[in-house]
């Protein structure tokens, strides 16, 4: 194994326990109990696992259902839903080729989505949302679609809302103000400037920071974690994705969460501990366990 695909190593423990916000256990490695064993040996003890298509949704709430301290967000990603309904000739998505299905098609997946979030072990609905990066203009529609029809069940259910906005912050604000947000609504991967970090707060919107807040070219991530009022900031891996610096380019997983809180906490002036408090009593509040 070359250093590149090598793990990094276990960073020092935090002081205080705290949750990884968005984490993808079916693509990391190793099994679910090595990742929690791990995870929890530096005081990361709690788990968002996220859906990004059926077949993942199924295994969130299957495994959420299993470990007390794994809680589940269902959900097609983004990019899925148009996949559904145009079809994926190319099948670099993990289902492979696929006809296209039409909007009956998205109807069908949506209503397992629906049965799937009133699970009780079910704490959120995503990540939803959209992406101007991976999808073009002819997906645009589905992906908006299927946008609305979460934010929908979400409500419904009194479940959280987790985002996915891939350089479609003004489009990811407008169909929130246009269907009402959910209560609690969270922006997984925060990627907005200080100024879009303004509006959220004004919202009452969680932001989860991931890995690539401690990149080099990030100041306008860092800018936005300085200003978002401490009560709305949660900490993710998004894992196997965005592993922090210095270990940019190898596999993330939710023992890695220190390395992006002490980044962080000195972004914002103040103690690993203090923010780590935060963190914990603000995911808890976000996903409501």
């Amino acid at each position: 194994m070359s250093s590149k695909d090598a793990p990094p190593p276990l960073p020092e423990p935090l002081l205080v326990e705290v949750a990884d916000s968005h984490t993808h256990l079916d693509m990391q490695s190793g099994t679910v109990e090595e990742a929690l064993t791990k995870a929890a040996a530096v005081g990361v003890t709690t788990v968002v696992q996220v859906g990004c298509d059926l077949k993942g949704s199924q295994w969130a709430a299957e495994t959420a259902a299993r470990y007390e301290n794994v809680h589940a967000a269902v959900a097609l990603h983004p990019n899925e839903a148009p996949r559904i309904v145009l079809g994926d000739p190319d099948g670099w998505s993990r289902q492979g080729a696929r006809e296209a299905g039409g909007d009956a098609a998205l109807d069908d997946a949506l209503a397992e989505i629906d049965r799937l979030a009133a699970l009780p072990h079910v704490r959120a609905v995503g990540e939803t949302g959209l992406d101007h990066f991976r999808t073009g203009p002819e997906g645009m529609a589905a992906q908006e679609r299927s946008f609305r029809a979460h934010i929908e069940i979400a409500k419904r259910h009194g479940k959280a809302l987790v985002i996915h906005d891939r350089e479609a912050h003004a489009d990811v604000l407008r169909v929130l103000d246009e269907e009402g947000a959910p209560e609690r609504t969270v922006f997984h991967c925060y990627s907005g400037d200080a100024e879009m970090a303004e509006i959220c707060a004004a919202k009452g919107y969680y932001m989860s920071f991931a890995g690539n807040v401690t990149f080099k070219n990030a100041q306008p991530l860092r800018d936005a974690l300085a200003v978002a009022p401490p009560e709305l900031v949660l900490v993710e891996t998004d894992a196997p994705f965005l592993t922090p610096a210095p270990y940019r380019g190898r596999p993330n997983a939710p023992y890695l969460i220190p390395v992006t809180v002490r980044a962080m906490a000195a972004v914002r002036g103040i103690t690993e501990q203090e923010l780590a408090e935060a963190i914990a009593v603000n995911t808890a509040r976000a996903f409501d366990y």
